[in-house]
């Protein structure tokens, strides 16, 4: 929850170029775009399609966790875990309600039928790409219930690419396109702020002690 007068204390720790880099950062962020990963057995592919979000401005990232750990590999993810907003769910029905109920279509990223090359995806409307195990893809749940299917064209035998990498050329491609549409793309002022709450918490060092004085000198 966004309170404006704990924002302003947190960021009177902060240096104004600090406090300058994350609003930059957040004029490219977007929440238009979401990503959900869907039980990832090697939890360093979860660390990773993690770093990909923050490098590429997605700012949310979803992660099922229904037969797998709750782990992220730090050293993969380098620091985006502090940058980026991690949902957690248990069954993936929960996620994809979650989801649609927020207006987002339902895109797995599998070879199918009905499937849509990366080229020719419609950025018209907010749209959480899913992105399944290594082994198995996508659950028939998130398949059933999908509003839309999304491949990378290949050109060689080989028929798949890791999550990772796959995330990042998607997230690459999309992410670009977007910001060169129509397409009100951008984070909402009230998301900004409370974005900047969270990032600030993540730089002061012994947050809890401060937060706690602020809590006390603001106490009815």
């Amino acid at each position: 929850m966004y309170d404006p007068a704990l924002l302003d204390y947190l960021e009177s720790f902060l240096t104004p170029e600090r406090k300058a880099r994350f609003i930059d950062v957040l004029s490219r962020r977007t929440n238009f775009l979401t990503v959900a990963v869907e039980d990832v057995f090697q939890l360093h592919n979860t660390s990773a399609v993690m770093r990909s979000c923050e490098v590429f401005g997605v700012q949310q990232l979803h992660v099922v966790e229904q037969r797998y750990g709750r782990k992220i590999d730090k050293e993969i993810a380098m620091g985006a875990q502090k940058w980026v907003d991690i949902i957690r769910y248990d069954p993936v029905g929960d996620c994809i309600d979650a989801l649609k109920s927020k207006g987002y279509r339902i895109i797995a990223t599998t070879p199918h039928q009905d499937d849509t090359l990366l080229s020719d995806f419609d950025l018209s409307t907010p749209a959480a790409l899913f992105f399944g195990t290594e082994n198995n893809g996508l659950s028939e749940e998130v398949i059933s219930r999908a509003d839309g299917f999304l491949k990378i064209p290949m050109a060689g035998f080989t028929e798949s690419l890791n999550i990772s990498v796959s995330a990042a050329i998607i997230l690459q491609d999309l992410t670009t396109r977007l910001r060169k549409s129509d397409v009100d793309w951008g984070l909402s002022q009230m998301e900004m702020l409370e974005i900047r709450t969270h990032w600030a918490r993540h730089s002061i060092k012994d947050i809890e002690r401060i937060e706690q004085r602020w809590r006390t000198q603001n106490a009815k």
